[in-house]
């Protein structure tokens, strides 16, 4: 190691950076090649920092081994001088995997041999100066001048920049001279536009994948994220790419099958009930395809049958399409069982792969010792594959390893292992089944997916995943990873709910308490916010943790739009009105979205008695509080009356159980303080007011939480009022119908009603709790 880290800080790599550099085996190995060769071809150990920095970029960023030697000789020799030049060469090699090299498209493609003298440097210049000379007399110091340099590159591509912005600069300011006490003031700000005169935002919610966010459609955003993508048949473009000389054959056959068309999958195991963090992923793979006019599969990752059930099955399709995704085909990773065999069987033709007899318990951790069957014949692994699918071992006895080596030094990853447990849809036909590791490549390339999006914690398995298709002399697609998304004050781990439901924390998978899509949307999550959502967030490779409040904003966003206006009393506290007679009956029109009433309305009754929220009453006036006191009248919403108390009736223990009041016209009268919602003849429901499930951020991080997240369920997190009471209006509402209960939150009717009594879940509350934040 020290004579390595002596090597690379003798060709001017700091020592700092020569030994983070001696940790990376492949780039250890690739740049100590590299310099040796330069010492080689220059007759000396002496390799100056201009060559040496070089060789340092390219060592990072060359994929294709092969090439290094061609390109050192390059460098040492001077015909690449440059970061630019150098650059060019490697896409020059990415993209031509081909042997030999065409030297001449080579040497054209980056500028060997090509000068730029100063005298062409200024004439260019000048002429980009005259073009834009009257838009600089006029702004002068304030004129873009990355313009200028922009064009002038454009022009002379291998010129020296130094020397390019030099010359920018020198006939600049001998076009507008030196900066005047003007240039130096900063640019004014635009003056911001008062409240009033801003326009209102426009949530626009069409359909669920039209929702616009910020001006942008979904669509519009998930396109944006991945313009660095590949396009179909480029593959080897992408960095880390592995190219053999067989790639540029598959990938014309991939594009003779495909037509070129954008190819994604969303690949769930089917053992649990998705999240909130697979919303984001089923987004991205079905957006992205969608946005490209490309398809997307559904493929189960059904391959360990001990924990998959039907039930999840349908659940997880369930979710994609009430996301507002139509998966072009609903496929299994079973679909290729045989498909699979057969490949495992020419890995090991191949001397890829091999039957080991090493327990499960040795093979944990990353530290595993080798394999003392690794180098058994190839024939006999196929003999011993062969008796493990007839089922002549047990189950742990024997399994089968690809011969390679992990990104995070996890060696010979297993390929198939032994369970004796019928499968849900080949039942016994296989007592061996395949692993992730070995499982998802192939089947992407058997699906021939272009582009494999997949979250950051899989990036270790990405040399695997272009190992084993190139093994195979394969079509390999390119996996991409993006960070996960992460919520504050929850956990999504499978086994975490399984434990919460069985401790009865919750009820099920779908309790509203909970982050499963089942959960949001038996809560009344509309699919277009939490799409809406994923959006916000967006695709980014560094791992996101969100406060749940931002996913609430986008319900408020979309049920402000979408969910008609109801009262309902939660509390409810008996109003007589002594001045109408016992027999009066009237009906109110309440509109269903006040903000604009063309969206229609329903009809409620008043009479002499209605129903008011208790809180909503206080028998001794405080300093701020602006509802019902004696001495404080207050209006009755949509009803046009206002009213004022007479008499305040208790029960034996003094608390308040009726008051008689007195109404008049809200017209003839002094603008009340306050409105007030209230019910008249209403129907009896239940409502369930939901919390924070955890009392911290973190419930699975031990130096919050040191004994465990099931310490710390909030005791709070769900309230049940059996008998709140809500107009009439809402008498044939359906499961899921949702609804904006005036001044208390957001509803949705819950799968537990029943004819006779209808059970409301609150959604969100209208404005967020700052206590919360």
């Amino acid at each position: 190691m020290a004579d390595l880290v002596a090597l690379f800080t003798s060709v001017g790599l700091s020592e700092q950076k020569a030994k983070e550099t001696v940790k990376n085996e492949q780039l250890s190995a690739a740049l100590r090649d590299a310099v040796t060769q330069a010492q080689k071809l220059l007759g000396s150990n002496q390799v100056d920092k201009a060559i040496g920095n070089l060789l340092y970029s390219m060592a990072c960023r060359l994929r294709d081994l092969r090439r290094l030697t061609y390109l050192t000789d390059y460098i040492v020799k001077r015909k690449i001088a440059t970061d630019l030049q150098l650059s060019a060469a490697l896409d020059f090699v990415k993209s031509h995997p081909e042997d030999p090299l065409d030297q001449q498209a080579f040497e054209t493609a980056c500028g060997v041999g090509v000068v730029v003298t100063p005298e062409q440097i200024e004439d260019v210049v000048e002429l980009i100066i005259r073009k834009h000379k009257q838009q600089l007399l006029a702004e002068r110091y304030r004129f873009n001048m990355g313009l200028l340099i922009g064009e002038a590159r454009a022009a002379l591509k291998w010129a020296d920049g130094k020397i390019l912005k030099n010359e920018v600069d020198m006939q600049v300011l001998h076009l507008l001279g030196s900066k005047s006490e003007a240039d130096l003031e900063k640019k004014p700000k635009a003056a911001k536009a008062k409240p009033a005169e801003k326009e209102k935002k426009e949530v626009k919610v069409e359909s669920v994948n039209d929702v616009k966010v910020e001006g942008k459609s979904l669509m519009e955003q998930l396109r944006g994220e991945a313009l660095k993508f590949h396009k179909p048949g480029e593959n080897y473009k992408t960095e880390g790419y592995v190219v053999t000389p067989n790639t540029m054959n598959l990938l014309k056959q991939h594009l003779e099958y495909t037509g070129g068309q954008i190819r994604t999958r969303f690949p769930p195991e089917p053992n649990g009930i998705l999240h909130i963090g697979h919303a984001k992923a089923i987004n991205f793979n079905f957006g992205y395809a969608k946005a490209n006019n490309g398809i997307c599969f559904l493929r189960y990752d059904d391959t360990n049958p001990e924990k998959e059930e039907e039930k999840y099955f349908t659940a997880i399709k369930d979710m994609v399409e009430w996301l507002g995704y139509k998966p072009y085909a609903v496929t299994h990773a079973s679909d290729n069982f045989g498909k699979l065999y057969e490949l495992a069987v020419d890995l090991i033709r191949r001397g890829h792969a091999y039957v080991c007899h090493q327990r499960s318990e040795e093979l944990k951790g990353h530290n595993v010792p080798p394999s003392p069957w690794r180098d058994r014949p190839v024939e006999e692994s196929i003999v011993l594959f062969e008796r493990m699918k007839k089922g002549m071992f047990a189950e742990g006895e024997v399994t089968l390893r690809m011969k390679m080596v992990m990104e995070d030094g996890k060696m010979d990853p297993v390929a198939y292992r032994i369970k004796y447990t019928p499968h849900h849809r080949t039942g016994d036909t296989w007592c061996i089944y395949p692993t992730y590791d070995y499982t998802h490549c192939l089947c992407d390339s058997i699906e021939h997916i272009t582009h494999s999006l997949c979250t950051k914690e899989f990036q270790s398995r990405r040399s695997s995943y272009f190992w084993l298709c190139n093994a195979l002399d394969l079509y390999c697609p390119v996996q991409w990873e993006y960070g996960r998304l992460n919520l504050t004050y929850t956990v999504v781990s499978k086994r975490k709910i399984i434990k919460l439901v069985e401790t009865g924390v919750v009820r099920d998978w779908d309790d509203p308490r909970l982050f499963t899509l089942t959960a949001l949307r038996r809560r009344g999550f509309p699919p277009e916010a939490i799409n809406n959502f994923c959006a916000r967030v967006g695709v980014t490779v560094a791992q996101t943790t969100t406060e749940p409040h931002m996913l609430e904003a986008c319900v408020r966003d979309v049920l402000n739009e979408t969910a008609p206006r109801v009262m309902a009393v939660l509390e409810p506290l008996k109003v007589t009105i002594t001045n109408l007679p016992a027999d009066a009956q009237t009906e109110v029109h309440v509109p269903d979205f006040p903000a604009d009433e063309s969206k229609g309305s329903h009809v409620v009754p008043f009479s002499k008695t209605v129903f008011i929220e208790q809180s909503d009453f206080r028998e001794v006036m405080e300093k701020g509080y602006k509802r019902l006191t004696p001495e404080q009248p207050v209006g009755l919403r949509h009803a046009g009356y206002v009213i004022s108390v007479q008499r305040v009736i208790k029960d034996g223990s003094g608390k308040v159980v009726e008051l008689e009041v007195t109404s008049t016209s809200s017209n003839s009268t002094e603008k009340p303080k306050a409105f007030i919602h209230w019910v008249c003849e209403p129907l009896q429901c239940e409502v369930r007011l939901y919390e924070r499930l955890f009392l911290h951020k973190n419930p699975e991080d031990t130096s919050e939480v040191p004994n465990g997240f099931l310490s710390d369920i909030n005791p709070n997190s769900l309230q049940v009022i059996e008998s709140a009471l809500i107009d009439r209006s809402v008498s044939k509402a359906k499961v899921l119908d949702k609804f904006q209960f005036e001044r208390v939150g957001y509803f949705s009717v819950d799968p537990d009603s029943t004819a006779d009594k209808l059970v409301f879940n609150r959604t969100v509350t209208l404005k967020e709790d700052p206590g919360k934040i």
